[in-house]
């Protein structure tokens, strides 16, 4: 029987902490972030695992508590000028068994308080990179609209991200996909809403999604020389 991973619990957890963003005021709360975000995402994480390898089997599905597919609660402020110590959402990238990095290929889930969603791609990967992807494209721009232009996938999801203002160096201005091979980010993204979170079916839900981009994160995958 399906079980709701999340309570609403969580998503008010992570709204104090907009407001209480500071050291002492989580020290004196942290049983609850344990008990409502950190443990209920670690379940989540893993009771993926077979849904996703049933996608894909070389993406990971990683629940351990550090250093898998969960996000640190603690923001890096080295180089920010907001010194806010904690991140105020919940997040997961279940990313390719090849990537070290968040800008891997990856399936991505995103809890925020009315920012609730899931991502599908791969964020600002190295120019290297993107130039393997755009070079994918030029050489099988078909394969490419099918993949990105799917009428069901789109129905699911909006393709977001940055590009750049002009055409990257060593490609045609004029190309009939300039719009796609412009792109830093080749994301696509799709809303959920708090009360499907919380949901017992929210498990399948998001797995159904990733099942939707198979098709999309194929290209991209394959694009990079890795295996799907």
């Amino acid at each position: 029987m399906a079980r709701a991973h999340f309570s609403p619990h969580l998503f008010d957890f992570l709204m104090d902490l907009r407001v209480n963003n500071n050291r002492e005021w989580f020290q004196g709360n942290k049983d609850r972030y344990e008990r409502h975000v950190k443990e209920p995402l670690l379940g989540f994480i893993e009771d993926f695992g077979p849904l996703l390898h049933a996608i894909s089997p070389h993406f990971v599905a990683d629940a351990r508590a550090n250093g898998g597919s969960m996000f640190r609660i603690y923001r890096d402020v080295r180089f920010s000028k907001d010194k806010s110590p904690y991140k105020t959402q919940a997040a997961a990238q279940f990313r390719h068994e090849a990537g070290k990095t968040a800008h891997a290929p990856g399936f991505y889930l995103h809890l925020a308080p009315g920012e609730v969603g899931a991502g599908v791609g791969i964020w600002r990967p190295a120019t290297p990179t993107l130039n393997e992807i755009r070079n994918a494209i030029v050489a099988d721009p078909d394969g490419w609209e099918q993949a990105s232009g799917d009428p069901g996938f789109l129905s699911e999801f909006s393709i977001v991200g940055d590009s750049l203002k002009r055409a990257p160096k060593g490609f045609d201005s004029d190309h009939p996909l300039i719009e796609d091979l412009r792109r830093k980010d080749y994301i696509a993204w799709v809303d959920f809403d708090e009360e499907e979170v919380v949901s017992p079916g929210f498990l399948e839900e998001f797995a159904g999604v990733c099942r939707q981009a198979a098709p999309y994160m194929r290209f991209l995958t394959s694009a990079l020389g890795l295996p799907f």
